[in-house]
């Protein structure tokens, strides 16, 4: 298992310190997985919003009820990038396609999701990912060494260098900055990484406790 919040509140925290005022989640189905990235992002969103005392900053949030590239979650992503949406998380497997569409038509920027996307669009300027490379990696290793342990739960998180952001690029938010972020989600310094809500915390986005952030949940 991964703890995608940590990956996302990486992404959302660097789209506040980048310049982005305006931002959009996109999920599929509110399934565990998806809503730990969304609430991930709004998180580090709330988090960036706080650090620079800023009012206006503003979230825009959807579950589109499924995880396809249909003419439909184009033209919903099309709208919000149209109405000044200007960057938009997606997490929704091959529904991602639409969202890239919509951003390269409409001048929009985009976050990718569990894997490097940036070569599916160049409106990808991140993606955050789950390392199964790493995760593999290891497994075979312990395999190799006799070390394997079977019937237990391994939960990858950023201590464990198994959830990150990658194909960067950002114009203001420096790889400095990242791997300071990156360290105290890692160390849970000041509990940074434990006040990040779980699928488990609130049933909607809208409990999410938010002092600068502005967030519209789109039903």
């Amino acid at each position: 298992q991964f703890a995608e919040q940590q990956s996302t509140f990486l992404a959302g925290y660097a789209a506040v310190k980048d310049g982005y005022r305006k931002l959009g989640f996109m999920g599929g189905m509110p399934v565990p997985a998806v809503v730990r990235f969304g609430y991930g992002f709004v998180a580090g969103i709330e988090a960036a919003c706080a650090e620079e005392g800023l009012t206006d900053v503003e979230i825009m949030y959807n579950y589109s009820g499924d995880f396809k590239p249909t003419p439909e979650n184009q033209a919903r992503a099309a709208s919000w990038f149209q109405g000044g949406t200007e960057i938009i998380h997606v997490a929704a497997g091959p529904m991602g396609a639409s969202v890239f569409a919509a951003a390269e038509q409409n001048n929009g920027v985009v976050i990718g999701v569990d894997s490097d996307q940036s070569g599916e669009s160049p409106t990808i300027i991140t993606s955050a990912i789950k390392d199964l490379e790493r995760v593999t990696y290891n497994t075979l290793k312990d395999w190799n060494d006799g070390k394997f342990e079977g019937g237990r739960i391994a939960l990858y998180t950023a201590k464990e260098g198994g959830v990150a952001l990658v194909s960067m690029k950002f114009k203001n938010f420096t790889q400095a900055q990242y791997d300071e972020l990156y360290k105290m989600v890692a160390d849970d310094v000041d509990g940074i990484s434990s006040a990040i809500p779980t699928d488990t915390d609130y049933e909607s986005p809208e409990e999410i406790p938010l002092k600068c952030a502005k967030l519209t949940y789109v039903k």
